[in-house]
């Protein structure tokens, strides 16, 4: 082959490479999720963030929550939903905060998934608020082919509770810094199901033996969440 063959013939792989890594590029879609703690004394639990299939929940209300929905919202423990997804073909991307969110602080998630699994893809977000025995803060259900490049969506999340300790308040029974108690316990003892949190009562609204102060208490919402798409 003579010098100048040679040269064509690579100009036109590296042509054909580049042309499949835009194509590459072209087939995933990408999304960055932010999430802005707003309580005053309850920092969140490493945030877990899920794109999925419509019949893929991490729980229904008024139904019952799932061990590992417990092991989030007893103890901050989100190892247990991620292996949940593995292997399961409704589930497209997933993405684990870093650590504990401290109040008024933010931290982004970023998700990638396959375009040509858009159109029946969804994002669910959920974290505990570790100041309480068993209350989490969730996004649900938003919908990821709505969403155009460089769109956001922005919802105010409120706390629910998931039914599955006693809002006792008592020492001992809450793991985050205000008390160091335990987390996780496998026994129920409240309703059973997942419902709207009523809030936190405290020692200062009356719950004499509540570790808790007036500081830990919160009114819904409690965490913002932006979706935006990137790519």
């Amino acid at each position: 082959m003579s010098p100048m063959n040679i040269r064509i013939a690579t100009l036109a792989l590296c042509s054909s490479l580049l042309l499949t890594a835009c194509g590459g590029d072209d087939d995933m879609a990408t999304f960055e999720l932010t999430v802005t703690n707003i309580t005053s004394a309850q920092p969140f639990s490493p945030l877990t963030a899920i794109a999925a299939a419509d019949d893929f929940q991490i729980f229904r209300l008024a139904e019952p929550a799932s061990e590992a929905l417990e092991q989030i919202a007893e103890g901050g423990d989100n190892s247990f939903l991620l292996a949940s997804t593995e292997g399961d073909e409704r589930v497209f991307a997933t993405a684990s905060g870093m650590g504990a969110l401290m109040p008024g602080m933010s931290e982004t998630l970023t998700l990638s998934l396959p375009v040509e699994d858009l159109d029946n893809a969804y994002l669910s977000a959920v974290t505990m608020l570790v100041n309480t025995n068993d209350a989490i803060t969730a996004v649900h259900d938003i919908s990821l082919s709505s969403l155009a490049m460089g769109e956001s969506h922005r919802v105010m999340a409120r706390a629910y509770d998931a039914g599955t300790e006693a809002n006792s308040e008592a020492q001992g029974s809450i793991p985050g810094p205000a008390d160091g108690g335990e987390g996780f316990n496998a026994e129920r003892d409240d309703t059973g199901s997942v419902r709207v949190h009523p809030g936190v009562i405290s020692m200062a609204g009356g719950k004499a033996d509540s570790v808790l102060s007036e500081v830990h208490r919160f009114d819904n919402p409690v965490a913002v969440f932006s979706l935006t798409r990137i790519e």
